[in-house]
């Protein structure tokens, strides 16, 4: 018998991919507003008011923020901070920051004020195109918080050691124009481009390649501080254009969101599968469930794009059972919401897939309509330009094909670096990235993929995912979110256990949990208990993921008081 091969599997060619177009931002732009013309490129209401671009007004607008940000001072490469939720303004804000030249640094909305303050100094953003006001937040004085100048100075003079970068701020939304110091409102920004000429865009537009820094986005996850991601242009682009490919989805979509395009993921997702083919978002600025169900039946949304726990309080809003869904299409019909009275489609979610914002998501995947059994359970297949390798997570050294390891990466959307961290420190020797994760390949070349590394539970000699018992549990009547996570046991190693938040009004105990967990999975993945919690007991990252760390210390203190 000879040697198993190495963990190693390739996607094709990056040179032989179909379907892809422009490869920088703003030729992408450019392409698909050529292609949708006069059509419906987004639909906004606010106010009482619903605003509708075109995608000729969505070129328009973002060469307006161009022309705005360049009698502004910035240059090739100049870093500009969009904090915005998912309104009109954020797409020309990014794709205006493109056209100038600029590197879009978007900002997550749901940030502290700590956490603005070092993302603001991490990036070094000189100028700051954000959102008044987000619910409850004011980011005009949290602004004043982290350096009270911001609301003295005039605009374009700020000097201040604490955001020595920034010279200029520019606010949309409510009361913008009320900010104060040196916050413009946003048609008081956009006129300093009226004597821009349009020429020194368009020349500005052309000295970018592909192979430039095209945006700076920042991870969700829950390490003490998020790590600041940058992509080039050619990264975010493949993925633009790939999207589409991913879900197959034409002209007809209309693409309900209300997770912020601030996340790499529901930025491809949503930007990338509607506008690459010529559809048209539906945006929502935060999440309102019973709002958000009258605004797709409204718009007649055809696609929705949500978290798990979102789509849970969905189908718990109190018009889910009167409200018309009837024109969705790009719902899977084994889903939730597919199950809707109103909704009959066919579509299949592609959701044999693994990404992260490092590759600027996807990296393997099986398309839509893919079958069952060539999906097998996995994560797909290596995109185009993009390798694998599964090593040990001790010695690096590549393990043989359908033993487990860390999953590492490289390829054509690989990140060009974390801003202020060597390169070297991030890439192993032959370029790959260590992502954390833990899964391993077939000999069908087949990536699989088991969750971090941390998180896979260790139970009487048994490696257990908690990703295949969410899943199971997540089917479960009366249950609205749960997560698994491995706490210390000293006959087991580790023990299973579920936290569970029920749906209001719904009668659910442990047994129930349990009974219905294991008519699917092994007995050793059965949990061991099953905690309820209030769904404000689960501490959650800007992503609205529940930090594990947290919660295996919170269930772990619940063990501990029962016995």
């Amino acid at each position: 018998m000879g040697e198993r091969p190495l963990s190693i599997i390739k996607g094709p060619p990056l040179a032989e991919e179909q379907g892809i177009g422009a490869l920088t931002l703003h030729g992408w732009l450019r392409e698909v507003c050529d292609a949708g013309g006069d059509a419906e490129a987004l639909v906004f209401h606010e106010a009482g008011a619903r605003i509708s671009w075109s995608y000729a007004d969505l070129w328009d607008r973002a060469n307006a923020v161009a022309r705005a940000l360049i009698a502004c001072g910035t240059g090739k490469g100049t870093r500009v901070g969009v904090l915005m939720t998912n309104r009109p303004e954020f797409l020309s804000a990014v794709w205006g920051t493109a056209l100038a030249g600029g590197v879009a640094t978007t900002i997550n909305t749901f940030s502290t004020a700590a956490e603005l303050e070092y993302m603001l100094q991490a990036s070094g953003v000189s100028v700051l195109l954000m959102e008044r006001r987000v619910l409850r937040k004011d980011f005009a004085a949290m602004l004043g918080e982290i350096e009270p100048a911001v609301l003295a100075a005039r605009p374009g003079e700020l000097a201040a050691t604490r955001l020595p970068f920034l010279r200029h701020v520019a606010a949309v939304g409510e009361d913008a124009a009320q900010s104060g110091g040196m916050i413009e409102d946003w048609d008081t920004f956009l006129a300093r481009g009226a004597a821009t000429p349009q020429a020194l865009v368009d020349a500005a537009g052309a000295a970018i390649a592909p192979a430039d820094p095209g945006v700076l986005f920042f991870s969700s996850g829950s390490t003490a501080k998020p790590k600041g991601i940058l992509s080039a242009h050619r990264a975010v682009a493949l993925q633009l254009w790939r999207w589409r490919k991913f879900y197959g989805t034409g002209s007809d979509a209309r693409t309900w969101s209300a997770n912020g395009f601030f996340f790499s993921g529901n930025f491809g997702m949503a930007i990338g599968g509607t506008l690459t083919a010529g559809g048209a978002l539906v945006l929502q600025p935060t999440f309102q469930p019973e709002e958000a169900l009258d605004l797709m039946a409204a718009e007649r949304a055809t696609m929705a794009l949500a978290w798990p726990h979102q789509w849970a309080q969905l189908a718990a809003a109190p018009n889910w059972d009167s409200v018309d869904l009837s024109a969705m299409k790009y719902v899977d019909p084994g889903h939730v919401f597919g199950k809707h009275p109103t909704i009959s489609t066919t579509w299949d979610e592609p959701m044999s897939a693994y990404g992260n914002t490092e590759t600027f998501t996807i990296s393997s995947i099986y398309p839509s309509g893919t079958s069952r059994e060539e999906r097998a359970g996995s994560s797909g297949k290596p995109q185009p330009g993009m390798t694998f390798k599964i090593v040990d997570p001790l010695s690096g050294a590549t393990v043989p094909v359908g033993e487990r390891g860390e999953i590492a990466v490289k390829g054509a959307t690989l990140m060009l670096g974390y801003i202020g961290v060597p390169l070297d420190e991030t890439l192993d020797a032959e370029g790959f990235f260590a992502t954390g994760d833990g899964g391993y390949v077939d000999a069908e070349g087949r990536l699989f993929w088991e969750g971090r590394l941390n998180d896979i539970i260790k139970t009487g000699g048994a490696n257990v995912s908690p990703l295949e018992i969410d899943e199971t549990i997540r089917r479960c009547p009366g249950v609205k979110l749960n997560q698994t996570v491995g706490v210390s046991d000293e006959l087991l190693g580790e023990m299973v256990v579920t936290a569970v938040v029920p749906h209001d009004g719904h009668a659910i105990d442990e047994d129930m949990v349990r009974s219905f967990a294991r008519e699917t999975l092994a007995s050793y993945k059965v949990p061991r208990r099953v905690l309820f919690f209030a769904e404000d007991d689960l501490k959650t990252t800007g992503s609205a993921k529940i930090k594990t760390a947290d919660l295996r210390a919170l269930v772990a203190k619940r063990l501990s008081e029962e016995a």
